[in-house]
C-alpha cells in the first residue's frame, strides 16, 4: 500500500513538472482532451436539464389523463386525413361523464388568441383565452402566486370570474397581489379577477395554461367566443379512476366516442386519444439521439487529444531515458515503471478533462443568469464522469510509451544521451 502511494506522489510530481517546464506543449497536447470533455459534458449538461425541465412539465400535465382532441400528437398519418374530423364538443363531456366507468373526473377547455386586456387606460394584446369547465384542477396541477382558482358555484353560474396568468398581472398591475379583486375587460366584457397563477417561464412543451393566458369558466367564455364558429383547439379531459390503467380508459373512451358519433363498424374514429406517454416516449428517442451526438463529436476530440497525450508520453519517455535506466538498474520492476507513465499520462488528461468541465460549468452559470426560468446545471454525475473518461483515455494513450519504458535495458538506458 505505501509502495503504491509513492508511485502515486511520484508521478503527481513528474506530471506537474511536466506543466511547469514545457507550458505550451503540455497545453497544445491537453487541448484536444479539453474540447472533447467540453463537448460531451456540454452536451449531457443541456440535455439533462432540458429533459428534466420538460419531464417535470408533463407530469404536472397528469400522466393518468387522456386528451381527447382532433389531431393525433404522434404525427402518425397525413393531414388530409385529420383535417376534417369534428372538434370535440363541450355537449360531449355530459355523456362521457355517465358512460365511462374508469373516469373520475371529465372537462372540456378551448383557447383562443388575440384577444385584449384592459384595466383602465392600460390594456394588452394578443391575450390566449383559456375557458374551462369544471374539475381541471383534478387534471392539472395548479399554482397560485395569489388568489384563489374557481369555485363549483362560478362553474355552475357562468360567473364573470377570472384567473390571470402571470405576465398579463404584471403587465397590467405591476404585481400579483394588486391584482385580487379588480375589474378588467376581456374583449370588451367586464370580468373580475380572483387568482393569479404562479410564473412557469417558458416551456417547450406549452400546456393547457401558461403566463399569457386568461382563464375563466366555459359557460362566460361562450359569451365572449363562440367555440362551434371561432378558430379555436378544444379538448376534452379525462382522467382515470385510482387503480384504472389508462389503457383500459383508452380502450372505453374509444367505445364511448364511436358511440357518441356514431360511427358505424367498418368506419375509423375520427378523434384522437392522446396521452402523456407518447409524448415520454418520443422525448426519450429524441435525448437519446442528441446525446449520441455529442458523443460522436466527443469522440473525435478525444481522438485528437489521446494521439497528443501519446506524442507527450514519448517525448516524455525519451527526455527520462537515463533516469529510467537508473531506476531498474537500482532494482525498479518493470511494472513500476509502467504504472508510474500511466499514473503521469491519467493526470495529465484529467487536467485537461478538469479545464473541460471548468468551461462547462462557467457556462452553465452564464446561461442560468440569463435564462433565470429554464434551469442549466452541472451534475455530480456529469462531473464523475468527465473525469473518468479523461482517466481512461490517458491510461490508453500513455499505455504504449510507458510499455516502452518499462521494457528498456537498464544498461542501454544508462549510455543513451
Amino acid at each position: 500500500m505505501l509502495s503504491s502511494l509513492k508511485i502515486l506522489w511520484n508521478s503527481l510530481k513528474m506530471a506537474l513538472q511536466e506543466l511547469r517546464v514545457n507550458k505550451l506543449r503540455t497545453f497544445l497536447s491537453l487541448l484536444g482532451i479539453t474540447i472533447g470533455i467540453f463537448c460531451i459534458i456540454a452536451v449531457l449538461t443541456v440535455t439533462d436539464s432540458m429533459e428534466s425541465s420538460i419531464r417535470k412539465d408533463l407530469n404536472s400535465l397528469g400522466t393518468n389523463v387522456i386528451y381527447v382532441e382532433k389531431w393525433p400528437w404522434d404525427g402518425g398519418g397525413e393531414w388530409w386525413q385529420y383535417v376534417n374530423r369534428p372538434q370535440p364538443k363541450f355537449q360531449e363531456v355530459r355523456q362521457i361523464r355517465e358512460k365511462v366507468g374508469s373516469a373520475d373526473a371529465v372537462t372540456f377547455t378551448f383557447s383562443t388568441n388575440g384577444r385584449k386586456v384592459e384595466y383602465g387606460s392600460d390594456y394588452m394584446d394578443q391575450v390566449i383565452l383559456i375557458a374551462t369547465s369544471s374539475e381541471l384542477d383534478k387534471m392539472q396541477t395548479i399554482e397560485l402566486a395569489a388568489g384563489r382558482y374557481f369555485g363549483p358555484s362560478e362553474f355552475n353560474s357562468g360567473s364573470n370570474a377570472v384567473v390571470l396568468g402571470w405576465n398579463i398581472a404584471e403587465g397590467l398591475f405591476g404585481n400579483a397581489e394588486l391584482a385580487i379583486g379588480k375589474e378588467i375587460r376581456v374583449s370588451d366584457r367586464k370580468c373580475r379577477v380572483i387568482g393569479v397563477l404562479k410564473r412557469k417561464g417558458e416551456s417547450l412543451i406549452g400546456g393547457v395554461l401558461n403566463d399569457d393566458c386568461v382563464l375563466m369558466n366555459y359557460l362566460h367564455a361562450r359569451t365572449i367566443v363562440d367555440e362551434r364558429h371561432w378558430n379555436t383547439n378544444t379538448t376534452i379531459l379525462v382522467r382515470a379512476a385510482d387503480g384504472i390503467p389508462t389503457a383500459q380508459l383508452k380502450d372505453d373512451l374509444t367505445g364511448v366516442m364511436r358511440a357518441i358519433r356514431r360511427l358505424k363498424p367498418a368506419q375509423t374514429n375520427d378523434f384522437a386519444l392522446n396521452e402523456i406517454t407518447t409524448v415520454q416516449g418520443e422525448l426519450t428517442t429524441l435525448f437519446t439521439y442528441i446525446n449520441a451526438g455529442g458523443w460522436m463529436i466527443a469522440a473525435f476530440a478525444l481522438l485528437v487529444g489521446g494521439f497528443g497525450i501519446a506524442n507527450i508520453m514519448f517525448v516524455t519517455v525519451k527526455e527520462r531515458t537515463n533516469i529510467i535506466g537508473l531506476k531498474k538498474a537500482i532494482g525498479a520492476r518493470p511494472g513500476v515503471i509502467l504504472t508510474e507513465f500511466l499514473i503521469e499520462s491519467m493526470i495529465l488528461c484529467m487536467v485537461g478533462g478538469g479545464l473541460g468541465l471548468l468551461i462547462v460549468y462557467g457556462g452553465a452559470l452564464i446561461a442560468k443568469n440569463m435564462f433565470s426560468t429554464f434551469q442549466i446545471g452541472l451534475s455530480v454525475g456529469n462531473i464523475i464522469l468527465g473525469f473518468s473518461i479523461s482517466g481512461i483515455v490517458g491510461i490508453i494513450a500513455g499505455f504504449i510509451p510507458a510499455w516502452s519504458a518499462s521494457k528498456m535495458d537498464p544498461v542501454v538506458a544508462i549510455r543513451s544521451n
